[in-house]
C-alpha cells in the first residue's frame, strides 16, 4: 500500500521561502505522476505542480510559475517542493499526491480527484 508522508511546512513572512517534502513508502514504479496540490479555507483543491518521473517533465500552476519548484530524489524516495517569494495568498495546506496508473499523457493530472493517494497534508501560513 502507498504512504505519502509530507513535512516541511510552517509560518513564514511574505517573500520568504519554505521548502516542502513528501517521503513516499510502498511504491516500487519508477514512472509514475506526483504531484502538490492546496487548499485554502471555503477553496477547492487546486494542483501548483506536477512532475512525471520517468521523464521528469514539469507542470505548474500560472499562479506559482516562476516560484515554486518539483523536484524528485529518488534515491530517498522523496518529492519536495521548493516555494520562494511566498505570498499571503499561497496560505492553504498542502498535499502530496501520487498516481501510478497513467503513462506521460494523462488528461487528468491536474485533476485532484483523479489522483489514487494522498498525504494527510502539512499547512503553510505566509503572513504580509
Amino acid at each position: 500500500q502507498v504512504q505519502l508522508a509530507e513535512s516541511g511546512g510552517g509560518s513564514v513572512q511574505a517573500g520568504g521561502s519554505l521548502r516542502l517534502s513528501c517521503t513516499v513508502s510502498g511504491n516500487s514504479d519508477s514512472r509514475i505522476w506526483m504531484a502538490w496540490f492546496r487548499q485554502a479555507p471555503g477553496k477547492e483543491r487546486e494542483g501548483v505542480a506536477h512532475i512525471y518521473t520517468g521523464e521528469n517533465t514539469e507542470y505548474y500552476s500560472e499562479s506559482v510559475k516562476g516560484r515554486f519548484t518539483i523536484s524528485v530524489d529518488n534515491a530517498k524516495d522523496t518529492v519536495y517542493l521548493q516555494m520562494r517569494s511566498l505570498k499571503p495568498e499561497d496560505t492553504a495546506m498542502y498535499y502530496c499526491a501520487l498516481d501510478t496508473r497513467y503513462g506521460r499523457y494523462w488528461s487528468g493530472l491536474f485533476n485532484a480527484t483523479k489522483y489514487a493517494s494522498w498525504g494527510q497534508g502539512t499547512q503553510v501560513t505566509v503572513s504580509s
